[in-house]
């Protein structure tokens, strides 16, 4: 019986012991997890980006608000991969937005994450104007953030899509 008993005890042992896992596997399926390819930000129109910040951060000045500073890597490449899916969907959306502020967490850092999405607009002035007058970007625009990424880019008929994503460290 006694021996039954370490047996039995050794088997459950060893069923844990292979069942568990360590932290260092768990870090690396959560990075599995929030993979982006960061060449994805080089297909983001920066100029109109630039302008569209620029307009923001005169916005937060205005209001006494820190300025942001743009983030080309991480949330940049977060932001084209939405518009992509925009695009593709052919209308804008938050679809997925708790993945891409994961993934800008896990990677940056960030404490939190906000986002901003529109399409149709051919100049800065009209797209930031369009989110002044919705009381939700808005507050995203005016929100405790210190960092931004964008995703601008162009349908195949022309059309702008826009995703801002913004940060705090």
């Amino acid at each position: 019986m006694y021996l039954l008993k370490n047996n039995l005890l050794a088997m459950a042992l060893v069923c844990l012991l292979i069942s568990s896992c360590s932290k260092e596997d768990s870090v690396e399926v959560e990075a599995a997890n929030y993979d982006i390819d960061l060449a994805l930000a080089q297909k983001n129109d920066t100029d109109m980006s630039v302008q569209i910040l620029e307009l923001v951060n005169i916005h937060r000045k205005s209001l006494g608000l820190s300025t942001l500073k743009m983030d080309t890597q991480y949330s940049s490449a977060f932001a084209v991969n939405h518009t992509q899916y925009m695009i593709e969907k052919e209308q804008i959306s938050h679809d997925n937005f708790g993945y891409r502020s994961e993934g800008i967490k896990y990677h940056v850092g960030a404490q939190v994450v906000g986002e901003n999405v529109a399409y149709g607009y051919d100049t800065a002035e009209k797209v930031m104007n369009a989110w002044l007058k919705s009381p939700g970007h808005r507050a995203i625009i005016e929100g405790n953030y210190t960092h931004t990424g964008f995703g601008v880019m162009k349908c195949d008929e022309g059309r702008s899509y826009y995703t801002e994503l913004f940060y705090r460290k």
